[in-house]
C-alpha cells in the first residue's frame, strides 16, 4: 500500500525529473561537443526533443494533480462556495472528455506507427514510442481528473448535507 501511495504522490515528478535530466545532460553534451571539441553528436537533438515531448504531456498530468492548470478565475470570483465547486466539476468534466479523446485517438495513431515500424532518423527507435507520450500523458491526466472529481463530489455533497 505504501508503494501505491508513493506512486500516487510522486509518479509524475519522478518521470518529469528523469526526462529533464536526460534533456539537460544531452543538450549540455552537444554544446560541449560542438564548441569545445568541434564535433557533433548526431542523435542528441532528437533525444532532447523527444524528452521534451514527454515532459509536456506528463506536465499536463502534474499540473492537474497540483491544480495548477490554466483556468480563468473571473467567474469563480462571482460565485459562492457551492457554485465554485459546481463550476470546477463542469470544467473538469470537459477536460476529462478532451483527455479521453486524445487518449483514444493518440493511442490509435501510436499503435499504427508501431505497426508500420517507422523509426526515428538518428536514434532508430520506433516513432510510435514518441507518439505514445500523448495517450500516456492524457491517461494520467484522466486519472488525476477523476481523483479531483471524486474529491469535488465529496465536498459538494458534504456542503449540501450541512
Amino acid at each position: 500500500m505504501k508503494v501505491l501511495k508513493w506512486l500516487d504522490e510522486h509518479f509524475e515528478e519522478l518521470l518529469l525529473g528523469i526526462f529533464t535530466v536526460i534533456m539537460v545532460i544531452v543538450t549540455a553534451a552537444q554544446v560541449f561537443m560542438r564548441f569545445v571539441l568541434e564535433n557533433s553528436l548526431t542523435w542528441s537533438e532528437e533525444l532532447a526533443r523527444y524528452s521534451f515531448i514527454w515532459l509536456v504531456y506528463l506536465g499536463i498530468s502534474y499540473g492537474v494533480k497540483k491544480q495548477r492548470h490554466i483556468k480563468i478565475d473571473a467567474v469563480f470570483l462571482l460565485l459562492k462556495d457551492k457554485g465554485k465547486i459546481v463550476l470546477a466539476i463542469v470544467g473538469n468534466l470537459l477536460f476529462l472528455a478532451f483527455a479521453i479523446f486524445v487518449l483514444v485517438y493518440g493511442y490509435d495513431i501510436a499503435m499504427k506507427l508501431l505497426t508500420w515500424g517507422q523509426t526515428s532518423p538518428a536514434l532508430h527507435i520506433p516513432v510510435g514510442l514518441v507518439y505514445l507520450a500523448g495517450p500516456v500523458g492524457m491517461g494520467l491526466t484522466a486519472i488525476r481528473l477523476l481523483q479531483q472529481l471524486f474529491q469535488q463530489g465529496k465536498e459538494l455533497f458534504k456542503k449540501e448535507l450541512t
